[in-house]
Protein backbone atom coordinates (compact mmCIF):
# COMPACT_ATOMS: atom_id res chain seq x y z
CA UNK A 1 0.00 0.00 0.00
CA UNK A 2 1.24 3.22 -0.60
CA UNK A 3 2.27 5.69 1.98
CA UNK A 4 -0.15 8.86 2.33
CA UNK A 5 1.01 12.37 1.22
CA UNK A 6 -0.23 16.06 0.87
CA UNK A 7 1.33 16.39 -2.44
CA UNK A 8 0.62 13.87 -6.04
CA UNK A 9 3.12 11.77 -7.46
CA UNK A 10 5.45 13.11 -10.11
CA UNK A 11 6.30 11.53 -12.85
CA UNK A 12 9.44 10.48 -11.54
CA UNK A 13 7.26 9.01 -8.72
CA UNK A 14 5.55 7.18 -10.85
CA UNK A 15 8.44 5.87 -12.99
CA UNK A 16 9.85 5.02 -9.78
CA UNK A 17 7.04 2.85 -8.29
CA UNK A 18 5.95 1.10 -11.59
CA UNK A 19 10.01 -0.11 -12.08
CA UNK A 20 9.62 -1.46 -8.33
CA UNK A 21 6.60 -2.90 -8.82
CA UNK A 22 6.80 -4.64 -12.57
CA UNK A 23 10.95 -5.04 -12.19
CA UNK A 24 11.28 -3.26 -15.34
CA UNK A 25 13.65 -0.87 -15.82
CA UNK A 26 13.21 3.02 -15.10
CA UNK A 27 13.87 3.30 -18.95
CA UNK A 28 11.65 0.58 -20.47
CA UNK A 29 8.53 2.03 -18.23
CA UNK A 30 9.44 5.30 -19.44
CA UNK A 31 9.05 4.27 -22.87
CA UNK A 32 5.94 2.60 -22.18
CA UNK A 33 3.98 5.65 -20.69
CA UNK A 34 5.51 7.59 -23.75
CA UNK A 35 3.83 5.28 -26.37
CA UNK A 36 0.52 5.26 -23.70
CA UNK A 37 0.78 9.13 -24.25
CA UNK A 38 1.16 9.04 -28.21
CA UNK A 39 -1.90 6.35 -28.57
CA UNK A 40 -3.90 8.53 -26.03
CA UNK A 41 -3.30 11.42 -28.18
CA UNK A 42 -4.07 9.58 -31.86
CA UNK A 43 -6.96 8.07 -30.57
CA UNK A 44 -8.28 11.55 -29.07
CA UNK A 45 -7.32 13.88 -32.37
CA UNK A 46 -7.38 11.95 -35.63
CA UNK A 47 -9.42 8.27 -33.85
CA UNK A 48 -12.49 8.11 -32.66
CA UNK A 49 -12.17 10.71 -30.09
CA UNK A 50 -12.39 8.32 -27.22
CA UNK A 51 -10.13 6.44 -25.49
CA UNK A 52 -10.57 3.68 -22.28
CA UNK A 53 -7.94 2.52 -19.91
CA UNK A 54 -10.26 -0.28 -18.74
CA UNK A 55 -11.53 0.08 -15.30
CA UNK A 56 -9.87 3.11 -14.41
CA UNK A 57 -11.05 6.19 -16.97
CA UNK A 58 -12.84 7.23 -20.43
CA UNK A 59 -10.94 10.12 -22.01
CA UNK A 60 -13.02 11.27 -24.56
CA UNK A 61 -14.00 14.45 -27.13
CA UNK A 62 -17.18 17.02 -26.40
CA UNK A 63 -18.13 19.45 -28.35
CA UNK A 64 -19.67 22.31 -26.55
CA UNK A 65 -21.81 24.34 -28.90
CA UNK A 66 -21.82 27.91 -29.38
CA UNK A 67 -23.49 30.50 -27.73
CA UNK A 68 -25.39 34.04 -29.04
CA UNK A 69 -24.21 37.48 -27.63
CA UNK A 70 -26.91 37.85 -24.45
CA UNK A 71 -27.49 40.17 -21.83
CA UNK A 72 -26.18 39.98 -18.57
CA UNK A 73 -25.76 41.82 -15.36
CA UNK A 74 -22.48 43.34 -13.29
CA UNK A 75 -23.01 41.66 -10.01
CA UNK A 76 -20.59 44.26 -8.73
CA UNK A 77 -22.04 47.40 -9.59
CA UNK A 78 -25.66 45.89 -11.17
CA UNK A 79 -24.95 47.30 -14.34
CA UNK A 80 -26.27 45.96 -17.18
CA UNK A 81 -24.15 44.58 -20.09
CA UNK A 82 -23.54 42.46 -22.76
CA UNK A 83 -21.99 39.22 -23.19
CA UNK A 84 -20.03 38.24 -26.31
CA UNK A 85 -21.26 35.23 -28.18
CA UNK A 86 -18.50 32.39 -28.47
CA UNK A 87 -18.00 29.84 -31.19
CA UNK A 88 -18.54 26.05 -30.69
CA UNK A 89 -15.03 24.51 -29.27
CA UNK A 90 -14.33 21.18 -28.75
CA UNK A 91 -12.60 19.88 -25.32
CA UNK A 92 -11.38 17.15 -24.04
CA UNK A 93 -13.20 15.50 -20.65
CA UNK A 94 -11.98 12.33 -18.48
CA UNK A 95 -14.66 10.42 -16.37
CA UNK A 96 -14.34 7.69 -13.89
CA UNK A 97 -15.16 4.62 -14.78
CA UNK A 98 -16.89 2.13 -11.88
CA UNK A 99 -13.62 0.44 -10.72
CA UNK A 100 -11.60 3.49 -10.05
CA UNK A 101 -14.65 4.85 -8.25
CA UNK A 102 -14.89 1.71 -5.60
CA UNK A 103 -11.84 2.41 -4.98
CA UNK A 104 -12.87 5.66 -2.84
Amino acid sequence: MAKKSDKPLSKTDILNALAEATGQSRKEVGAVLEALEGLIASNISKGPGVFNLPGLLKIYVHTRPATKERDGRNPATGDMIKIAAKPAKKVVKVRALKKLKELI
